[in-house]
């Protein structure tokens, strides 16, 4: 799955999924926004993150994708256009540049009224073999690294609390991501006392 996935072609537009913090700040134009969902894959906050949420040394934890068959992935998807295309791939590789790499996938999106609608769409994701992967670790301690961490873009612990929240805003269930913002809060809690 390391392939590079194309940015062009002879379509007017492409499309660009987002599972993580391009829900809630894509931070380039976009034509259109269709939430949905990929199948077969889980987000999970096993990729560090030491440009945006973390520094060397002190990494923050971000989401990825991992494989996970019968699991599907919540987020949203944006129509692109040609015109602006180049612009803003070159803009998502400097931004997504701490690990991950393009892929392509099959968003399933429904409009109201209408039946479900398959989109082929450009994903970025960190596989296990870039250097800041993190992968699995107890519940607790993510939480604590999360908690802990601070970057250029701000704090891990923001991160993954507008994470929760855009799940919520769209009604939208993610046990590993909720269990982790009650272990964030509950240390905040007990911090506080």
């Amino acid at each position: 799955m390391a392939r590079r996935a194309p940015t062009e072609g002879t379509a007017p537009s492409c499309w660009v999924f987002g599972y993580g913090s391009l829900v809630w700040r894509p931070d380039f134009p976009f034509e259109e926004r269709r939430s949905g969902w990929i199948e077969g894959w889980a987000r999970r906050f096993w990729q560090g993150s030491t440009d945006h949420r973390g520094v060397p040394g002190r990494p923050g934890r971000v989401v990825t994708l991992i494989p996970s068959p019968g699991d599907r992935c919540w987020g949203v998807a944006y129509r692109i256009s040609d015109d602006v295309r180049h612009a803003v791939f070159d803009r998502l590789d400097y931004r997504e540049k701490g690990g991950y790499e393009r892929d392509e996938v099959i968003v399933h999106v429904s409009s109201p009224g209408q039946g479900g609608e398959l989109l082929r769409a450009v994903v970025y994701h960190a596989a296990a073999d870039n250097p800041e992967y993190l992968g699995h670790a107890p519940t607790p301690e993510i939480a604590r690294q999360i908690l802990l961490a601070e970057g250029p873009s701000g704090s891990n612990r923001d991160y993954l609390f507008q994470m929760a929240e855009a799940l919520r805003s769209a009604e939208e269930e993610d046990t590993h991501v909720f269990a982790l913002e009650r272990a964030v809060r509950a240390m905040l809690d007990e911090r506080d006392r």
